[in-house]
C-alpha cells in the first residue's frame, strides 16, 4: 500500500478544507441581496441601474455593497466604460455562473423538501 508523502494533506484535512471553502462561499452568497442580485445578472451584462429595477425592494447602498462583495469574491466582473456619463456594467464570471447553476439545483432541491423541511421544524417546535 501507498504511504502518503510526508506533509500531504490527509482525506481528513481535504475534507475540512473542502467544508472551510464552502463556509465561505455560504457566507458571501448568504446574505440577504446576494441571491437575487445574481439571479438579476443571470447570463446578461446589466447596468446598475438594470439591476436596481430588476432587484425589488434593495436600496442603492445595498446593491451597491452587494455588487462590491461579490466583485471581491470573483463572483462578478465590473467593467468601467470611460464615456460621458461614465457607464458602468456587471456580469457573472464564469465562477459566478457556476455557482448560479449550483444555487439553482439547491433551489431545486430545497423545493423538492421544503414540505419535509417545515414538518420537522413544527416537529422541533412541538417537542
Amino acid at each position: 500500500m501507498d504511504e502518503p508523502m510526508p506533509g500531504a494533506p490527509t482525506a481528513a484535512a481535504e475534507v475540512a478544507q473542502a467544508h472551510q471553502a464552502a463556509r465561505e462561499v455560504f457566507d458571501v452568497v448568504g446574505t440577504k441581496w446576494a441571491l437575487s442580485v445574481i439571479e438579476a445578472l443571470g447570463a446578461d451584462t446589466r447596468r446598475y441601474g438594470e439591476l436596481h429595477r430588476q432587484v425589488t425592494g434593495i436600496s442603492h447602498r445595498l446593491l451597491t455593497a452587494t455588487l462590491r462583495q461579490l466583485e471581491q469574491h470573483g463572483v462578478v466582473e465590473r467593467t468601467l466604460h470611460p464615456t460621458v456619463p461614465p457607464r458602468t456594467e456587471y456580469r457573472l464570471t464564469p465562477a459566478g455562473q457556476e455557482l448560479q447553476h449550483t444555487i439553482n439545483g439547491f433551489c431545486r432541491w430545497s423545493r423538492r423538501h421544503l414540505d419535509e423541511i417545515l414538518a420537522a421544524r413544527r416537529r422541533s417546535e412541538q417537542a
